[in-house]
């Protein structure tokens, strides 16, 4: 989840597999998955086994996906603001590009396949806008892959910031979709879901153009 322009280096902290977390408004935490980033985890062949064509990552953090379906023989770019995610997917041996993903990017209209993995969704804050976006990247026939959260946790949006940090460090606005409320946020975008499914604590979809 690293395709933020405004997190900085505390961000870094979690793809090199320290311990951090998002701090809410409120004062929740809400710990972020870290060594999930770095190590193949159960689930992944949810997402990797989708993939049979030119597949675009985005917010790719360490590169464990975009590197995995290069191993699989399927091209693969990942996509993160993040200098130092970049430099990790590349010494994992996959290709990557350092960018922000509402800006222009190599292929648009063109990718099989865009994942969203590990809470990607939420990036920018506003799903339905980040599926639209996601949209202009695919070809035709093509679809986006999303990771969500588990059945009840429906569409949340939070102002947030990674800790630890500065005391100084931004907020930004973060998103989480439910299961339960990924067709109504694909609607919304001009998409329809063709499947769901789960793989032990991970939920799974997959969204095509309406």
């Amino acid at each position: 989840m690293t395709a933020l322009t405004s997190t900085g280096h505390e961000f870094d902290r979690g793809l090199l597999g320290h311990r951090c977390w998002l701090e809410l408004a409120s004062g929740e935490r809400i710990e972020l998955p870290v060594e999930r980033w770095t190590e193949p985890s159960d689930g992944d062949d949810v997402l990797l086994d989708a993939c049979s064509g030119p597949t675009v990552d985005l917010g790719c953090g360490p590169g464990r996906l975009t590197a995995a379906l290069a191993g699989r023989g399927v091209v693969a770019l990942g996509v993160d603001s993040s200098r130092t995610a970049v430099a990790l997917t590349r010494r994992r041996g996959g290709s990557a590009l350092q960018r922000n993903i509402f800006d222009s990017l190599p292929g648009e209209g063109r990718w099989h396949h865009a994942l969203l993995a590990d809470g990607n969704i939420g990036i920018g804050g506003d799903p339905a806008a980040l599926l639209r976006r996601t949209a202009e990247l695919i070809a035709p026939g093509g679809d986006v892959l999303v990771e969500l959260e588990p059945p009840g946790r429906g569409l949340r949006h939070e102002r947030v910031r990674l800790r630890p940090g500065r005391a100084d460090v931004a907020w930004f606005t973060w998103a989480w979709v439910g299961v339960d409320a990924i067709a109504e946020v694909a609607v919304r975008a001009g998409m329809r879901v063709d499947w769901t499914t789960r793989r032990g604590h991970r939920w799974f979809a997959r969204l095509e153009r309406s």
